[in-house]
């Protein structure tokens, strides 16, 4: 089945079908198979392999679908399962290097959810290591980090990302067992939406860490960078199911109190004000996790634009499910008629920065190195958005792998 051959319409609302129906199911499992043709059930694969769900789908579905469907989901979860050990290992590596340099870091993430027992090994996928450290102790990680075979690829406002040497360049859809391992290293949580940070860094550390790898010093603290980085993934159209599932299956285990202190510890910073509209989201699908309460007051602090504009959003529309290119996404994030301004501009004309991360990209995904677009020049991008629905790189590439699987 080849992708040219297919109508844009048609793979958009074919995206938007199969990621609703898959969001409801994993969240409220039904009996109800649903009734797609062989094209859907493909993108159906595509859409799990993008919200890094495949494998919680193997054991959450109460429908079986066609041989081909069956066979993937079972794959990935074996896949996810094989990888989940060197992940592990690669933990306990760095824990081990880090107490005998006395370097305290943190644990974040999945890392964090799986030591927590809100999955099973062979759940969730870890597509990274991802390790907050005191920006004092960046130099001193970074070079443990290179004694340990992994070298700095690149280095950006959210992280420094390092990848073993002589990496096999990752394939396939989905997760793959014996794709390399990353090790992002942070010295900030934050994001940036969509020009202005909202940043919780003072939250993650523990009062008195020791030397090698920390937990979370709360439940409260590990809710708050979830929420932190699924506002983030929303704001440019990047959120995954599983960051939904996430925050549910964390929300769970809360307390009141907990909830209160996800809601008073960022007041210093100007208070949570990021955290409505992924919580609305989970909401939707998930919805006795969420407290009402929670998000009446959350509501107060949340920009009323940001508000409107969020509730009535499915994920479809904040993710790679959303086929074409946005030209200003996350706009609606801005908090001032300034901000709006500037982010405007910072499209119409990137910065160094971003068109250094452009050329990485183009460079190190699969994705982009098979797509012109992050080549382009400025002005031929502004061009060809104008006259054409330009379509997302990782998405046509999740697309066209599933399509090309011969089962």
């Amino acid at each position: 089945m080849a992708l040219a051959n297919i109508k844009y319409s048609a793979l958009q609302t074919a995206l938007r079908t199969t990621t609703e129906t898959l969001a409801h199911e994993l969240a409220r499992p039904t009996a109800n198979e649903p009734d797609w043709s062989d094209f859907e059930w493909r993108i159906a694969r595509a859409v799990a392999a993008m919200h890094g769900v495949s494998a919680l789908l193997s054991g959450t579905l109460r429908w079986v679908g066609p041989p081909g469907w069956r066979e993937f989901l079972r794959e990935q979860k074996a896949q996810t399962a094989a990888r989940h050990p060197r992940i592990e290992n690669l933990l306990k590596i760095i824990d081990q290097r880090m107490r005998a340099d006395d370097i305290p870091l943190v644990a974040l993430k999945g890392a964090e959810l799986h030591a927590r027992g809100l999955y099973c090994p062979g759940e969730r996928p870890m597509a990274d290591v991802d390790l907050l450290v005191r920006s004092a102790d960046v130099p001193r990680t970074s070079r443990a980090l290179e004694s340990l075979g992994f070298y700095e690829t690149l280095s950006n406002w959210k992280h420094k990302a390092f990848i073993p040497n002589n990496p096999v360049p990752p394939s396939g859809l989905g997760e793959r067992a014996d794709n390399y391992l990353k090790i992002e290293l942070h010295e900030r949580i934050c994001e940036i939406l969509p020009l202005d940070t909202a940043e919780v860094t003072e939250q993650m550390f523990p009062r008195q860490p020791h030397p090698g790898l920390n937990g979370y010093p709360s439940i409260a603290a590990l809710m708050s960078h979830l929420l932190l980085h699924a506002a983030g993934a929303m704001a440019y159209r990047a959120l995954r199911l599983v960051h939904l599932n996430d925050i549910a299956r964390l929300s769970a285990q809360m307390s009141c109190e907990d909830w209160n202190e996800v809601l008073r510890e960022p007041a210093r910073v100007g208070g949570p004000w990021w955290a409505l509209p992924p919580l609305q989201l989970a909401a939707r699908y998930y919805s006795s996790s969420i407290p009402a309460g929670v998000l009446a007051h959350l509501a107060d602090d949340c920009p009323r634009l940001l508000r409107v504009f969020t509730q009535r959003r499915t994920l479809s529309d904040v993710s790679l499910s959303r086929l074409r290119i946005d030209a200003f996404p996350g706009i609606e994030w801005s908090q001032s008629i300034s901000e709006l301004a500037r982010y405007i501009m910072s499209r119409l004309h990137p910065g160094r920065e971003t068109l250094e991360l452009r050329a990485h990209a183009s460079r190190s995904q699969p994705a982009e190195q098979q797509s012109e677009w992050q080549r382009l020049s400025q002005t031929r991008r502004i061009l060809r958005w104008i006259v054409s629905r330009q379509a997302r790189s990782e998405t046509l590439y999740n697309v066209r792998t599933a399509l090309a699987q011969t089962q």
